[in-house]
């Protein structure tokens, strides 16, 4: 059985680069795959913008849907740090999306407060990888 749902991308994004990335449901092998890979991380990136903005406008963490292009959608959660979560999506459910971000905040809680991981650099840990794809899978796919 083959998945036709669209690929979803998520990105904690740091004070100056990404942290961490993930894509799900994502097509391999073809050209057009990572044409569309590459699409979705421009997107992801030109949002940045947006999101600094939208920060300004509430007092809420879970900031929505701060961007809207073809057809797909950038949710952001914004941490008390200041590190983004992003997830770009083909219109998921806000329960859903709040709840997969809010639950991927208690797994950087716990990843931050190892005292071998040091704060806004690159996560490498596969047990959290792990962990978030198992979340992805329970609410966003």
């Amino acid at each position: 059985m083959t998945s036709t749902a669209p690929t979803m991308l998520f990105v904690i994004v740091g004070k100056n680069e990404p942290l961490y990335e993930a894509e799900f449901n994502k097509a391999v092998g073809s050209a057009a795959a990572d044409s569309v890979s590459r699409q979705n991380y421009f997107v992801l990136h030109s949002a940045l913008d947006l999101v600094e903005k939208a920060a300004w406008t509430t007092s809420n963490m879970y900031l929505k849907v701060v961007d809207k292009v073809n057809n797909q959608q950038v949710s952001t959660f914004l941490t008390a740090g200041n590190i983004k979560f992003m997830l770009l999506h083909a219109g998921r459910s806000e329960d859903a999306i709040r709840n997969f971000f809010i639950e991927v905040y208690e797994l950087y809680v716990k990843l931050s407060m190892n005292p071998f991981y040091k704060f806004d650099s690159p996560i490498t840990s596969e047990s959290f990888d792990t962990r978030v794809r198992a979340l992805a899978r329970r609410y966003v796919s």
